[in-house]
């Protein structure tokens, strides 16, 4: 599977963005799929993740009540939307996917769980 991340711009605090990652090659219903992100000298770090079947969510507790992730499985896409950004929400995003060889509600929340990465997209939070 290939995934594209896009949505990334720059915005000031407080606004929404919505980051997209396409998928194309195979179908996302079979992957669970994590957003991650990485600042300027900062390691990659989990920001959410959805269990292939999307019945299971998770949030980094820096993001959790601003940040919503989504799979819409029709359109092979997952979806970050980021509400009440902050300046230390400027980073780098990235999507990942993990196949699964049957449907489940797992999320995986390290990044050494994923096999298949999508380029970044850069959020820049201005203040």
């Amino acid at each position: 599977v290939q995934l594209q991340a896009s949505g990334g711009g720059l915005v000031q605090v407080g606004d929404s963005l919505s980051l997209s990652c396409a998928a194309s090659g195979r179908a996302l219903s079979r992957y669970a799929v994590g957003w991650f992100r990485q600042a300027p000298g900062k390691e990659r770090d989990f920001v959410a993740a959805i269990s292939s079947s999307g019945a299971t969510t998770y949030y980094a507790d820096s993001v959790k009540g601003r940040f919503t992730v989504s799979k819409d499985n029709a359109k092979n896409t997952v979806h970050l939307q980021m509400n009440s950004l902050k300046p230390e929400d400027t980073a780098a995003y990235y999507c990942a996917a993990d196949y699964v060889f049957t449907l489940n509600s797992i999320v995986r929340l390290s990044y050494d769980k994923y096999d298949y990465w999508g380029r970044g997209t850069q959020v820049t939070v201005s203040s």
